[in-house]
């Protein structure tokens, strides 16, 4: 700002006067009118030599420019009768954060950026232990399937055993329908627990739902074919088995246990109880979620986890996987497959191919594990809340934002959650009372925010949140174009594909889908495809109905 000054005075500077008027006064003819005019000139002259000389340490001393230009108090806020005086005014800071954030979402840059990831693909389909996996999963749900089935879902803090009735297609039913459900908490004390004594408590578990009269009443004496749904990392075997791998959040489960068959270590502990159960398939949250919403829509071939975390689920082509990507696969299951689900961990992509701001860069290099996860980073529910806080405490410190008190939990990382800059976004009321009275209560500060404060905080969030987005959009179209090329397929010859949502975020951050969706649209269009060719679709109570229809399809 104060360099923009110095350059607007400096074209102000007078150059020259016209000799008419300075050559008037002829009454001393022993002075010349080079004379005359300098009277008149020099103090006008030392006025604006003085004038610039000012500007020229305004720009070194910002602070000065008050006590010259009033009209600049913007940059002067006021806590507790102390004035503080800041590098910038909070709508530099803003104008700086469109810049920022806006400039890479335009559509022929989002299309490049797929374009970087698929290069980035091709390499991961020929070789890599930890992404473009293939799993035993080739076939997909027709719809039809009926059944009722044990479906497990084993996540970071819940452990759910639900009673899952399929119907097909008959009329007057629900298509999928969850007779009786049970939650357990998995609270630090299971996390903890060591070796099969997790199994052994999860093997307790079914027992207790299975007990259920309710669920006596629908299955009789006849044994139940589960379908587990795993949210860690497992090294899959077949379709009912994997080999247990590292489950990291705390969870001891692995001590003693690590590279063990995932299924026996379950089904080890139901024979002890003698249960009438037994395991059919294990599967993962992406693949789950878009085996379920499959059953509904048969155009679904994709699926999006996006809540704390961040994975993709695609249905392809055996052939756009190396043939090492099988190795170990039965001949029998490489002969009939056309198609296999893949668990991309797309989260792992995209280093390099994504714009991103000092921010961004902060983050990275604060983070336990640097550039192993460069997509999540800027898109997941783990970190959007991240990010503002990184553009809050700096707005805070250079331009006065909360009148330069920042809020004391915001000192640690990760102290701002998403859910409250989603609250924050959601709050349209004409004061934003509701979002100012939330922030005070999570992050007090000695007085509360001001409206422009929380204007500021929102459409950051607003800024970030949309980024996200257009991101995603661009990850599901690199997708789609490896998809639709490994079917030997152009654009405008593609068919409609749904794609199945589940996460915090993509249900529910305000606008996310839709922003997202609106991204997709010009994407595919700008590719040459039709209109409205891909659609997001929420896939409710995923997991459980995943796991279910994963064994359904082992019957078809």
């Amino acid at each position: 700002m104060s360099s923009a000054l110095l350059k607007r005075f400096k074209s102000r500077r007078p150059s020259h006067l016209p000799e008419s008027d300075c050559a008037r006064d002829t009454s001393k003819p022993p002075v010349t009118a080079r004379q005359r005019c300098w009277r008149y000139i020099k103090p006008m002259f030392d006025f604006w030599q003085s004038l610039l000389a000012a500007l020229e340490r305004i720009v070194m001393l910002p602070s000065l420019i008050h006590s010259v230009f009033p009209s600049l108090a913007a940059r002067k806020r006021m806590r507790d009768g102390a004035v503080r005086t800041y590098d910038r005014t909070m709508d530099d800071l803003l104008r700086e954060l469109q810049r920022l954030f806006e400039t890479p979402l335009e559509p022929e840059k989002l299309l490049h950026m797929s374009g970087k990831l698929q290069e980035q693909f091709a390499p991961k389909l020929q070789v890599s232990d930890i992404c473009m996996l293939p799993s035993y999963n080739d076939k997909l749900p027709t719809g039809l399937e009926q059944g009722t089935y044990l479906a497990l879902d084993v996540g970071g803090s819940t452990f759910r055993v639900a009673v899952v009735e399929l119907n097909g297609k008959k009329p007057a039913a629900k298509s999928m329908r969850i007779v009786t459900m049970k939650s357990y908490k998995i609270d630090d004390a299971v996390r903890h627990l060591r070796g099969t004594a997790f199994f052994e408590w999860m093997a307790e578990k079914i027992e207790t739902s299975i007990s259920d009269p309710q669920v006596k009443k629908v299955n009789g004496t006849t044994s139940f074919g589960m379908g587990l749904a795993w949210s860690f990392p497992v090294e899959q075997t077949s379709i009912r088995s994997g080999n247990l791998l590292a489950m990291g959040k705390g969870f001891r489960a692995t001590e003693g246990t690590l590279g063990q068959d995932l299924s026996e270590l379950i089904m080890a502990q139901c024979r002890k109880r003698n249960l009438p159960v037994h395991m059919e398939s294990i599967v993962n949250d992406a693949s789950a979620t878009l085996l379920s919403r499959a059953y509904e829509d048969p155009a679904t071939r994709f699926a999006v986890i996006l809540g704390t975390g961040f994975n993709i689920a695609a249905h392809l082509p055996v052939s756009a996987l190396a043939s090492s990507k099988y190795k170990g696969y039965p001949q029998k299951w490489l002969d009939e497959a056309s198609h296999v689900l893949v668990n991309t961990e797309l989260s792992m992509f995209g280093k390099n191919v994504f714009p991103t701001t000092r921010w961004d860069e902060s983050l990275n290099e604060n983070h336990v594990r640097p550039d192993f996860q460069p997509f999540e980073h800027m898109i997941s529910g783990r970190y959007m809340g991240e990010l503002v806080r990184l553009v809050i405490v700096e707005a805070v410190s250079t331009a006065g934002l909360f009148s330069g008190e920042l809020p004391a939990k915001f000192q640690e990382p990760y102290s701002l959650e998403t859910g409250t800059i989603a609250a924050i976004e959601m709050d349209s009321s004409k004061n934003f009372t509701q979002a100012i009275a939330l922030f005070q209560s999570k992050h007090p500060l000695s007085r509360p925010p001001t409206y422009s404060d929380i204007s500021f905080v929102r459409k950051a969030s607003q800024l970030v949140s949309h980024r996200a987005a257009a991101y995603l959009a661009s990850g599901i179209h690199s997708l789609w174009s490896l998809r639709i090329q490994s079917e030997g397929l152009a654009p405008q010859d593609a068919g409609r594909l749904a794609i199945g949502c589940n996460g915090s975020v993509i249900e529910k951050y305000p606008l996310f889908r839709e922003l997202c969706q609106s991204h997709l649209n010009e994407l595919t269009m700008a590719s040459g495809a039709q209109p409205n060719l891909i659609s997001l679709e929420v896939a409710v109570e995923s997991a459980i109905f995943g796991a279910a229809v994963a064994v359904c399809c082992l019957d078809a």
